[in-house]
C-alpha cells in the first residue's frame, strides 16, 4: 500500500527557520507550554501554495504529530478551503510557535523577536508571488497579519485577505449549551459566508473548479473535510488523522496537566 507523506523542511529557508527560532526567552513560560517545543506548520513548502492559512497556537494533537491544525478546528478549515477549490494547495502557520498557557500578554505579543521571527515565515511564503490570499482565523492571527503588514515588504505587497471567526469559537463561547451554540455556529458560518464571497473572485489558480457553495446556518455534510495523509509526516498511523479524541492532556492539577499528555488507541483500531 503508498502513502503519502509530508517530507517535511527540507530546503531553505525552512530548514534555517526550524534550526534558529525563539525559545522560553522570548515565549515565557508562564504564557506558553515551550516545554512540548515548537510546531511549525502544515501544507506545501514547495511554493505551490496558493492560500496562506494562519492560525493562533497548538493543542496537544499538534504536539504529537508536529503539524498545526489536525484536528476538529483543522478539518473545519479544511471544508473552507475546500469551498474555494482548495485541497491541496495550501499551507498554514500559527501566530505562536508554542502552545498558549492561559493568556498572552500585550507585551510578549509585540516582543520584537517573536514578530520578527513570525514574519520572516510569512516573507519566505508570500515572496515567490504564488500566494492569492491570506485567512486568519482570530484575533492572534489577525494582529500577526497585521504586524507583517507593517513592515515594508508587507506594505508593497497586494494579497487577498480576510480574517474570520476562530473555526472552534462557538464551542469555547457557549461552554457547551445547545441554544449558545447553535446560535455561536450560525453567526461564525454567516462570518465564513461574507470571506468566501470575497476571496472567490481573487484565487485564480484552484486546485478544482468548483461552484462556491455557501454555508447554512448549522453544520451540513462536506462542511468538516478530512485532513489529507500528504499533510502529515511519514509512518503516522491513520487514526492519527481521522479523528481527535486520541489525546488528552491529563493530571490532578495543573502542572500534572502541563507535564503528561495521554495518548490512547481509539476503540475499534484493536481486534
Amino acid at each position: 500500500m503508498v502513502h503519502a507523506f509530508d517530507p517535511g523542511y527540507i530546503a531553505e529557508p525552512f530548514v534555517t527557520l526550524c534550526k534558529q527560532y525563539p525559545d522560553s526567552l522570548v515565549y515565557p513560560l508562564t504564557q506558553f507550554r515551550v516545554e512540548w517545543g515548537p510546531i511549525f506548520h502544515r501544507g506545501r513548502l514547495d511554493g505551490s501554495a496558493r492560500i496562506l492559512v494562519i492560525g493562533q497556537d497548538p493543542a496537544q494533537h499538534e504536539t504529537v504529530v508536529r503539524r498545526i491544525l489536525v484536528g476538529e478546528a483543522g478539518r473545519r478549515v479544511q471544508g473552507l478551503l475546500a469551498k474555494l477549490g482548495v485541497t491541496r494547495s495550501y499551507v498554514f502557520i500559527n501566530a505562536f510557535l508554542y502552545s498558549v498557557y492561559g493568556s498572552v500578554r500585550a507585551k510578549t505579543r509585540q516582543n520584537p523577536e517573536l514578530i520578527d521571527y513570525r514574519n520572516q515565515w510569512i516573507d519566505a511564503l508570500v515572496s515567490g508571488g504564488q500566494i492569492e490570499a491570506v485567512i486568519a482565523l482570530g484575533r492572534a492571527a489577525d494582529e500577526a497579519w497585521k504586524f507583517w503588514k507593517q513592515t515594508s515588504f508587507g506594505a508593497d505587497t497586494n494579497i487577498a485577505y480576510a480574517a474570520i471567526t476562530h473555526p472552534t469559537q462557538p464551542e469555547s463561547s457557549s461552554k457547551r449549551g445547545k441554544v449558545k451554540l447553535a446560535a455561536a455556529t450560525k453567526k461564525m458560518l454567516q462570518n465564513w459566508n461574507v470571506a468566501l464571497q470575497s476571496l472567490a473572485p481573487e484565487v485564480k489558480h484552484p486546485d478544482l473548479l468548483t461552484p462556491l457553495i455557501l454555508y447554512g446556518d448549522s453544520w451540513n455534510d462536506g462542511d468538516r473535510t478530512a485532513i489529507p495523509e500528504f499533510d502529515f509526516p511519514a509512518g503516522l498511523p491513520g487514526w492519527m488523522h481521522e479523528q481527535d479524541s486520541w489525546a488528552k492532556r491529563s493530571g490532578a492539577d495543573d502542572l500534572s496537566k502541563r507535564r503528561n499528555i495521554t495518548i490512547t488507541v481509539p476503540k475499534g483500531v484493536l481486534i
